[in-house]
């Protein structure tokens, strides 16, 4: 774990993971300490911006896949590509294996998996180190599935044009008063695993609520990648989005 931040944080261009043991317990109001922090995204910021002005010189829309684990990231992206509506690839972030990618693989769209080793959030360098390895001509949506985590990823620009969040029925409806940065940082939240409801004490619309509290211009859509409810809702907005663009 980062001493700064709660997380590992990558610095610069080197993309290594270390601590600044010249401060052994830094407070988040200890000066130097959101000296080193600011600096960490001031530097993110910009390889952000280099990231999303190379989608945009490709007409391609990008965007942030973010959750906690197990709430249906892979899945909805299986579900996504097999509709055939729209072309993508898929920049995977986790801490180990090739699992994620190798789904997506699997399923006849490009994939390239980061392992963010000790990290519980892509940055942008490493997007951008994805992006050598996508090929990303002809595609009309890049997705960077982010690492499972309610907290750091959110706080992390990675160059895309869209934070969309996913909550699951079984993780509660909880979640976005428990998590609000997370929720706040959405453009649109996806309330996956729909098909639970009935075995599960969760309530949309309190969810919702919630979520709108914090972030009132945030679409939703209900879904369940296994059974296919939501998904063509789910790509008539990516396409929306796109055209936009």
């Amino acid at each position: 774990m980062c001493k700064d931040c709660g997380c590992s944080m990558s610095h610069g261009h080197d993309h290594h993971h270390h601590h600044h043991e010249e401060h052994p317990n830094p407070q988040l109001n200890d000066p130097k300490t959101i000296e080193v922090i600011t600096k960490i995204l001031d530097v993110n910021d910009t390889q952000a911006a280099h990231n999303r002005a190379h989608f945009e010189e490709h007409n391609v829309l990008a965007v942030n896949l973010m959750s906690s684990p197990g709430a249906g990231k892979t899945t909805l992206l299986e579900a996504t590509i097999e509709q055939g509506d729209i072309k993508l690839g898929v920049i995977e972030g986790d801490l180990e294996t090739n699992q994620d990618a190798d789904r997506i693989k699997a399923k006849g769209a490009p994939a390239y998996q980061i392992s963010t080793g000790q990290a519980c959030h892509l940055d942008a360098h490493m997007v951008h180190d994805g992006l050598h390895h996508m090929p990303i001509d002809g595609l009309d949506v890049v997705f960077v599935e982010n690492v499972g985590n309610l907290v750091c990823p959110a706080s992390y620009d990675v160059g895309t044009h869209l934070n969309v969040v996913l909550l699951s029925v079984p993780e509660g409806d909880d979640k976005p008063a428990k998590y609000p940065v997370m929720f706040r940082s959405a453009d649109l939240l996806l309330i996956t695993k729909c098909d639970l409801l009935p075995h599960f004490d969760f309530d949309v619309q309190k969810a919702i609520s919630e979520a709108r509290k914090l972030n009132p211009k945030v679409d939703v859509i209900e879904i369940d990648s296994k059974s296919g409810k939501g998904i063509e809702k789910w790509v008539s907005y990516l396409k929306m989005k796109k055209e936009l663009r």
